[in-house]
């Protein structure tokens, strides 16, 4: 009888690390999946800086006019709090 209720309790055990194991997977396929997208973009933005050399120039541009607007809001909204 005890034999029984062993061989049940490992028989649970498997199954619960074969679910562990299901999920284990899913959670890396959509790893592998986020990684691929991610550098499949960083090819495609190689090709595109490449093919365009004015790209990178207008991408500081922007990047460079943002944090200037970034800054004016966070000098605006501390000004606000101040009132």
């Amino acid at each position: 009888m005890a034999e029984s209720e062993s061989q049940e309790g490992n028989c649970d055990n498997r199954g619960k690390n074969v679910e562990n194991f299901k999920t284990d997977m899913e959670e890396l396929m959509e790893k592998m999946e986020e990684l691929t997208v991610r550098a499949a973009w960083m090819a495609y933005d190689c090709v595109a800086i490449q093919t365009n050399p004015d790209l990178p120039n207008a991408m500081q541009h922007l990047e460079d006019v943002f944090l200037m607007c970034k800054e004016q809001m966070e000098k605006k909204w501390q000004e606000v709090l101040m009132e």
